[in-house]
């Protein structure tokens, strides 16, 4: 069979390479071509585009952007026929897929989305158009299940794909890779995000904050797609730390309090018991924007998951020194350590059972070939 994946940023790269692998390992003649990044690049195929160049943050940056992306539309469409696959594949990445799937819907080609939209947050009525555009949805959140079913979509919950990456990550390997970046004092992980924009306006606050907890080892988390140039001038004009790139997993398997961007490495730092504190800051007219448009009481997966606000969220200017101070030295505290853990144990139990690649890639297999 022939698969055409596409994603967006680092965690649909993650997601998006582990389900290749699963599709190859139940399909011997599988074929891939995809947008993505190096990890997908790395099970095989031929990678068109990497995320670094697709990767837009906010709303204004969207239109800002928009003859780039437009293009990128038309080039995709364009080498998506050339391709004729067997199955369309689309990670997430709402803003560009959405608009793939009602393309390639009309044309007949299959198209199967893996990590639904999150339309439930912005556009409940998009619920309507992807039953319409998409032949099969695959869900990883406990609560996304029923908001489809009931808007008349009937979808499938997977479990979250991020339970088969921590699970595929060694021992052996957690300790090879950062052992010799760690001084012994206990580790404080700053993750400021995959994208850019979001690096620029987050990690010099985090930087800021964390010259101030001296008895901590700060490691900044930071992606080999961004020029590492990117990250170490903010390290050296706003603060102190080791930089270790593409190794989150291993810089949370050793972390004891982290900062952590709004993403989905809010829950990889629940599932592997990290306290921590939540952050997002974007351009003004853009987070004006999402105010008006975004239905959602929290930003992080943490606090949507149990609905209620276990850690610690700063949005836009609640984002500053002082107030990530605070919360910080807050999470030092033993009751609230062991709050946040029970927690994170109600998270891991809610949870499916981690194989979601392997149930995804048989259920488009067995679409497929029936």
């Amino acid at each position: 069979m022939k698969y055409y994946l596409i994603a967006g940023e680092a965690s649909g790269d993650l997601h998006g390479s582990n389900l290749m692998k699963a599709l190859a390992a139940r399909d011997s003649q599988a074929q891939f071509r995809m947008w993505g990044g190096d990890r997908m690049a790395s099970v095989g195929g031929e990678l068109v585009r990497h995320y670094r160049d697709t990767a837009y943050m906010g709303f204004v940056e969207v239109v800002f952007n928009l003859p780039d992306i437009l293009r990128n539309l038309k080039r995709c469409k364009a080498d998506v026929l050339e391709f004729a696959p067997d199955a369309l594949i689309l990670i997430d990445y709402p803003g560009f897929n959405m608009r793939i799937a009602r393309w390639a819907h009309h044309r007949n080609i299959k198209v199967f989305y893996y990590i639904a939209p999150q339309v439930w947050a912005w556009k409940a009525k998009r619920a309507k158009e992807l039953k319409e555009i998409v032949d099969e949805l695959y869900v990883i959140l406990p609560f996304e299940k029923a908001f489809f079913e009931n808007h008349g979509f009937k979808v499938k919950y997977v479990g979250h794909p991020l339970l088969d990456a921590l699970n595929d990550i060694s021992q052996g390997e957690k300790m090879l890779k950062l052992q010799s970046k760690l001084d012994g004092r206990p580790v404080l992980a700053l993750l400021p995000g995959s994208r850019l924009q979001e690096i620029k306006a987050a990690l010099p606050i985090m930087l800021e904050t964390t010259r101030q907890f001296e008895d901590y080892q700060v490691v900044i988390g930071g992606l080999k797609a961004i020029e590492r140039k990117v990250y170490t001038d903010m390290i050296e004009k706003w603060g102190t730390g080791e930089l270790v790139l593409d190794q989150t997993h291993q810089l949370l398997s050793h972390a004891n309090l982290a900062v952590v961007s709004s993403g989905t490495a809010t829950l990889e730092s629940a599932l592997l018991g990290v306290p921590q504190v939540v952050c997002y800051k974007g351009s003004y007219l853009s987070f004006q924007v999402a105010k008006r448009l975004v239905n959602v009481p929290y930003i992080s997966l943490v606090n949507l998951i149990l609905d209620r606000p276990l850690v610690t969220e700063l949005i836009q200017n609640d984002f500053n020194v002082s107030n990530l101070k605070k919360a910080l030295s807050r999470l030092e505290e033993d009751k609230n350590l062991k709050t946040i853990e029970a927690g994170y144990e109600e998270i891991r139990t809610m949870l499916k059972d981690k194989g979601a690649s392997g149930r995804v890639a048989a259920d488009i297999l067995n679409q497929l070939q029936n």
